[in-house]
């Protein structure tokens, strides 16, 4: 079958991204081979095509953590049901361990199909039966294959771990990516004010038109005040944000007392220094997220059934174009989810 692989790793990916011949996975004990329609591209898949350190895979590696599908064979321990169902699929699988007092509770630990074993970018992927949940033919494949990742890992932050209310101000940075753009549609739906940032005007225009309460222009500078003008100089209620050393200082000066900053990431650098005054004084909350259960994921996929969330497309290529995809990425010039259809090849 086709698939796209990251041929080595290294920086920039892009250029070793390559449509690819491989054999057909046969799915094992308790997982599901699924045919697919549409697979999402996340900056995952440039972590993983640069090689993430503690993660041993082979290359050319097959990334992927979003797709959309239906299930065309299944392995031992599944009901023969499943096959013909049309699936999206929560790429976070629950690692065994044992619950240890004091740590993280047994199922908080994952592993992601994309990033520890191959992903959804070819013809057909593997995953287990309960990472994936029937969705209706009535949704567009390349809408259902972004959703998934980006909302689950935008919920976490927000509601399980913020413990987000309505009402509350929410900062979030770097509108245009995925999660962000995630996280500005879950707080519509539950009735949050937003501050967004971005280095492009457009962007900010775009997410004016999405629903966002206020935007500003980061041009490289402390962009705090203009965060407490918006809100009236108390600040946000909560941050979540992904970008990491870069802007970690105009976050922090533009919470709110009590407030809770959620990170899921640091593209630009994981040694921000930070203002222990700050946190102690004010009583704010430094909060780590990462992906999410499948109880988050089956709430985030009833919201988007109901149609109160949906994804947000840059766009659509297929297979031959998915360099162009990558670049984009790498670039950082996408508003929205990048999405390969599979159906087109």
């Amino acid at each position: 079958m086709k698939a796209i692989a990251v041929m080595t790793g290294g920086a920039p990916v892009a250029p070793n991204v390559q449509l690819i011949e491989i054999p057909l996975p046969e799915p094992g004990l308790g997982e599901v081979r699924v045919r697919t329609e549409a697979a999402g591209l996340n900056h995952l898949d440039l972590w993983v095509g640069q090689g993430i350190p503690g993660v041993e895979r082979p290359w050319p590696r097959v990334t992927g953590c979003d797709g959309v599908g239906r299930i065309d064979a299944v392995g031992e321990g599944v009901g023969s049901d499943w096959v013909g169902k049309r699936v999206v699929m929560n790429a976070a699988v629950p690692v065994v361990e044992p619950d240890v007092p004091g740590g993280l509770p047994a199922g908080e630990v994952f592993h992601l199909v994309g990033e520890h074993t191959p992903g959804t970018m070819a013809e057909a992927f593997v995953a287990p039966a309960s990472n994936v949940l029937e969705i209706g033919d009535h949704h567009a494949a390349d809408q259902a294959a972004a959703f998934g990742l980006t909302h689950l890992t935008a919920w976490r932050m927000l509601v399980t771990r913020a413990r987000v209310r309505p009402g509350e101000w929410v900062l979030i940075p770097g509108i245009g990516g995925g999660v962000a753009l995630a996280a500005l549609g879950i707080c519509r739906t539950l009735g949050c004010r937003t501050v967004v940032t971005s280095r492009h005007q457009w962007k900010l225009d775009r997410a004016i038109e999405l629903g966002a309460d206020e935007a500003l222009l980061d041009e490289g500078e402390d962009w705090s005040r203009g965060v407490r003008t918006a809100t009236g100089r108390r600040g946000v209620d909560v941050c979540v944000e992904s970008v990491g050393k870069a802007i970690h200082a105009s976050c922090m000066r533009s919470m709110a007392r009590g407030g809770r900053l959620v990170t899921c990431g640091a593209t630009t650098g994981g040694d921000a220094a930070t203002d222990l005054t700050r946190i102690f004084w004010n009583q704010l909350s430094i909060l780590g997220s990462t992906m999410g259960s499948m109880t988050e994921f089956r709430e985030i996929v009833r919201l988007f059934e109901l149609g109160r969330l949906d994804s947000v497309l840059d766009r659509v290529v297929n297979p031959s174009e998915a360099g162009s995809a990558w670049e984009r990425l790498e670039s950082g010039a996408q508003f929205g989810n990048l999405v390969v259809d599979w159906r087109s090849h």
